[in-house]
């Protein structure tokens, strides 16, 4: 080849050289970093990985996949262990895993789009929307007061959710103070409670009622909470429960569309959610991780079926307080998208100022507020509010949850740095995601 045919190839190569040192490198379509860059050590984060080996190669867990970002970028994502020790399959990237309650956010932030369109106000009365819910009774428990009134059980079906046995001489109903409000759904203050996290008559109401069967949809599930009384008058106190459910109900009523139609065409197919839904397709099944339960010879034995069986079909319930399935990269695109201030890509889901108003702690005047040490509650994540009593090396203003199985997230807005840690054990301890929060923060070295 001449010469002069040499030099303009060679020219050629080193400038697409050059321009590919100025784009940056992408994974799963986020940015990509070296720890360094983003004020990372990148020899502290190995503390992450060899601790996540390390609860592998003692049974602890099966396997785990672990993110984390910083100013935007990936810093590090790495998959340990096994999807499926029995199948022998291996714990991937792409593995997608069941994320239980860390659906509440997303179900939040669906509700806060039609907030911005003007659908609602936070104060407004959820009956103002949804009737039944309106003039609720509130259960007391006689044996806390002598006095009473008269309650009707709700029509119970017994047959599809047998439960314990409720006296209904043991308590009576009074009227409430007010109607719980939207906020209270968003904040977990309306009244409501889960059924299987207490032992209370309530909790037993809700387990004779089914409330959450999957065969159900959740118009029916409204129906029969509205026959339920209500566990503490609204705004009262924070008590986990199945308001975020309820909420799924409310944004089907606000915008005239299914509840899962409304959040693949406004949140997961704008932000490249693929993964994301309310079950597994078949042509994703080999992706999807095996659920384990502490017990067995090694420390964990496989769950019951119906852990799996319930993600397998598109459910009739379409459970927006706990139902829905993921990868580490979707939720990690989520994050990003509320890091941001609500917008992904060129995709706006949220305006920033209702980023901010969702990411404030709203229980001040909740008289029992205390949601877990050192954090209050904003509009479906908990807000870090007191760092001595969070006992973590955290921000004020970090917001957070997780789920059922031992998935975690966080978000601090102030270090610009988002945490993802999947794993599948229910019920799970919940060091192991406690543990990779602080292997991350004791890695920033800016």
């Amino acid at each position: 080849m001449e010469e002069h045919t040499v030099r303009p190839i060679r020219s050629l190569l080193l400038t697409l050289f050059v321009v590919a040192l100025a784009v940056p490198v992408w994974a799963d379509g986020l940015p990509t970093a070296e720890p360094e860059d983003v004020g990372l050590s990148s020899e502290r984060l190995e503390r992450v990985t060899d601790a996540i080996e390390a609860d592998v190669k003692s049974g602890a867990i099966p396997g785990a996949v672990a993110m984390i970002a910083r100013d935007g970028k990936i810093a590090y994502f790495e998959a340990r262990g096994k999807a499926d020790t029995e199948s022998g399959a291996v714990m991937k990237k792409d593995t997608i895993f069941r994320i239980y309650s860390m659906s509440k956010p997303i179900t939040s932030v669906a509700l806060m789009m039609l907030f911005e369109e003007g659908k609602f106000k936070l104060k407004d009365p959820v009956s103002k929307f949804i009737p039944e819910l309106g003039d609720m009774k509130v259960l007391v428990e006689k044996e806390d007061i002598d006095e009473g009134g008269a309650f009707n059980i709700p029509e119970l079906d017994e047959e599809k959710a047998p439960g314990p046995a409720v006296d209904s001489d043991t308590y009576f109903t009074v009227p409430t103070k007010r109607d719980m409000t939207v906020q209270d759904l968003l904040r977990h203050t309306a009244g409501f409670t889960y059924g299987f996290f207490g032992n209370t008559s309530v909790d037993k109401l809700y387990l004779r009622s089914g409330i959450l069967s999957r065969d159900r949809d959740v118009t029916d599930m409204v129906d029969r909470l509205s026959k339920i009384p209500l566990q503490y008058q609204p705004g009262t106190r924070w008590h986990y429960s199945v308001s975020v459910d309820v909420q799924g109900r409310l944004i089907e009523v606000l915008s005239d569309m299914g509840f899962d139609e409304f959040l693949e065409e406004r949140i997961f197919n704008p932000l490249k959610m693929v993964d994301t839904g309310f079950y597994v397709p078949d042509e994703k099944l080999d992706r999807f991780a095996q659920m384990y339960a502490p017990g067995g010879d090694d420390g964990l034995r496989i769950a019951d079926a119906r852990m799996s069986r319930n993600f397998v079909d598109n459910p009739t319930m379409h459970s927006g307080g706990g139902g829905m399935v993921s990868t580490a990269t979707d939720y990690m695109r989520f994050c990003q998208m509320m890091l941001n201030g609500g917008v992904l890509d060129g995709e706006r889901i949220l305006s920033r100022k209702t980023v901010e108003l969702m990411t404030i702690d709203h229980l001040g005047d909740v008289p029992e507020r205390d949601v877990f040490g050192g954090y209050g509650f904003g509009l479906g994540f908990a807000v870090a509010t007191d760092l001595a009593r969070t006992g973590m090396p955290t921000s004020v203003g970090e917001y957070r949850w997780g789920g059922a199985a031992g998935t975690r997230f966080w978000i601090d807005p102030k270090e610009k740095l988002i945490g993802v840690y999947m794993v599948q054990i229910i019920p799970h301890p919940f060091s192991f995601g406690e543990d990779f929060k602080i292997f991350t923060y004791q890695s920033i070295a800016d």
